[in-house]
C-alpha cells in the first residue's frame, strides 16, 4: 500500500492548513484544546460549524449534490488529521454524522428537503434518543412506547444518556410499536421535535463533573407519523444503518496529537526518582509500543478508506475501528494520567472553560488530562460497547 500522499493531496493539505491558520480564532483553539470530550459545547461547535458552512467544508462526508465537498477519501482523512493537530472544536456528530446519512439512505424526498439543508446550516442541533434505562447495548429491548392515534404516535417513556438533549431541538429516536413478535421487529424510528408538549429534559452529571448527558421524559407526546423513516416495526433496519457511522471513523489523526501532548508533558514533568520522564528508559518503552500499536492502527484505517472509495458502506469494519480506536484512546489516557502525576488530583472545572480567568493548577495541559480519561471510560461502552462489536466482527468477518 502507498501511504505516501500523492501531489495533488500534499497540496490540498497546504490549503486546508491554510484555510485553519485564517480561520480558527484563539477562542476556538482554545475551546478545542479544552475539550475533554468527542463534544464541545454547543457554542463552541456552533460558532465552527457556522464558519465552515460558509466554506462549504461542514460535511465532508456527504455526497456532493446533498451539500456534501466532493472530497475524496484520502482528502477527508487529510482534513479531520489536520483539524486535529490544529485543536478545532469538535462539531456535533448527531446530525452531520448519523442522522444525516441515514436520512440520505431512508428518508422520504420530503424529509431530506426539509432536514438536510437544516443540518447543513446548524439551524437544527440533533440528539439520538436509543438508550433506555435497562437498555443499552441490548437496545432491542428497548420499551419506550408508541401508540398509534390517527395521523400520529403518542409516545411514553424514557431515553437515558441522552448526549447534548439539553440543547437539541430535534432527536432522532426508537419507540417500540409492537411487542408480540420478536423484539428487533417491534421497533419504529421517529424524529421528534424537542419543543413538542410531554418531553421533559433532566441532567446526568458525569464523574469528571460535566453536564453533557441527560434522561429524557415523554408523557403524551404526540409525533406525526410523517416523521416516521421507514416502515413501522422496521426501524432496527435503519438503526443498524445508522450505527454504522456511528461506530466507524479515523482515530488516529486524534491519537497522534494525543501523544505529541503526552510527549510535551514527558519532557515537563519528573518521574518518581527524580528524573524527566523524557529520560526514563521504562516510560519510554511504554510510549514507543503504543507508538507501534497506533502505526498499525493508522495502516488499518487506510485500508479501511481504499475499500469505502470503492463506494462500500463501513459495514463490520466500522466495527472493528470502534474497538481498536476506543481502547488505544484509553490506553493512551492512563499514560498521560501516569505522566502528569500529581497534578492529576486538582479538581478544575472553573480553569477548563474557555475565556476562563482562573489559573490552573500545575501545566494548563495536565488539567484535562483526567477529565478526558474519565470521559472516554465510556467510549468503549456507547455507539455498541466493544464486547458486543467483537460479537459482530466474529459472526459477520470470521463466519463464528
Amino acid at each position: 500500500m502507498e501511504l505516501s500522499l500523492s501531489a495533488a493531496d500534499e497540496s490540498f493539505r497546504q490549503e486546508v492548513r491554510a484555510f485553519l491558520d485564517a480561520e480558527l480564532t484563539d477562542e476556538l483553539r482554545e475551546a478545542g484544546n479544552k475539550d475533554t470530550s468527542v463534544f464541545t459545547d454547543k457554542e463552541w461547535n456552533l460558532a465552527w460549524h457556522r464558519i465552515l458552512y460558509a466554506k462549504g467544508w461542514v460535511a465532508p462526508g456527504w455526497p456532493k449534490e446533498y451539500g456534501g465537498t466532493g472530497w475524496t477519501e484520502m482528502q477527508r482523512y487529510i482534513f479531520a488529521a489536520e483539524c486535529a493537530r490544529a485543536g478545532t472544536p469538535n462539531l456535533s456528530p448527531m446530525g452531520l454524522r448519523m442522522c444525516g446519512p441515514m436520512l440520505m439512505g431512508f428518508g422520504t424526498q420530503a424529509q431530506k428537503d426539509f432536514y438536510l439543508p437544516r443540518i447543513l446550516s446548524g439551524e437544527d442541533y440533533w440528539c439520538q434518543g436509543y438508550s433506555e434505562p435497562g437498555s443499552g447495548s441490548d437496545l432491542a429491548s428497548l420499551q419506550c412506547k408508541a401508540v398509534s392515534d390517527g395521523d400520529d404516535y403518542v409516545i411514553n417513556g424514557t431515553k437515558i444518556w441522552t448526549t447534548h438533549a439539553h440543547f437539541a431541538n430535534r432527536m432522532f429516536c426508537l419507540v417500540r410499536t409492537d411487542s408480540s413478535g420478536k423484539p428487533q421487529t417491534g421497533i419504529t424510528f421517529v424524529l421528534i421535535d424537542m419543543e413538542t408538549p410531554g418531553i421533559s429534559v433532566e441532567p446526568i452529571i458525569t464523574l469528571a463533573g460535566e453536564h453533557e448527558v441527560n434522561q429524557v421524559f415523554f408523557d403524551n407526546v404526540r409525533v406525526p407519523k410523517t416523521n416516521r423513516v421507514g416502515e413501522e416495526n422496521d426501524g432496527w433496519t435503519v438503526a443498524k444503518y445508522l450505527l454504522e457511522f456511528e461506530r466507524g471513523g479515523a482515530y488516529a489523526a486524534g491519537l497522534r496529537v494525543g501523544v505529541e501532548k503526552l510527549k510535551s508533558l514527558m519532557a515537563s514533568e519528573a518521574s518518581g526518582d527524580g528524573q524527566m520522564l523524557s529520560d526514563d528508559q521504562a516510560f519510554r518503552a511504554k510510549v514507543a509500543d503504543f507508538e507501534v500499536a497506533l502505526d498499525a492502527q493508522e495502516i488499518t484505517e487506510h485500508r479501511v478508506m481504499s475499500a469505502l472509495s470503492n463506494g462500500q458502506n463501513p459495514g463490520p469494519a466500522s466495527s472493528m475501528l470502534k474497538v481498536t480506536g476506543t481502547e488505544m484512546k484509553q490506553r493512551l489516557d492512563m499514560l498521560a494520567v501516569e505522566a502528569i502525576g500529581t497534578y492529576a488530583m486538582p479538581l478544575q472545572p472553573d480553569a477548563r472553560k474557555p475565556g476562563s480567568n482562573v489559573a490552573p493548577v500545575g501545566p494548563a495541559e495536565a488539567m484535562v488530562v483526567v477529565p478526558s480519561m474519565l470521559n472516554n471510560r465510556a467510549a468503549s461502552i456507547y455507539g455498541g460497547s466493544n464486547e458486543i462489536q467483537r460479537g459482530i466482527m466474529a459472526k459477520l468477518v470470521l463466519g463464528l
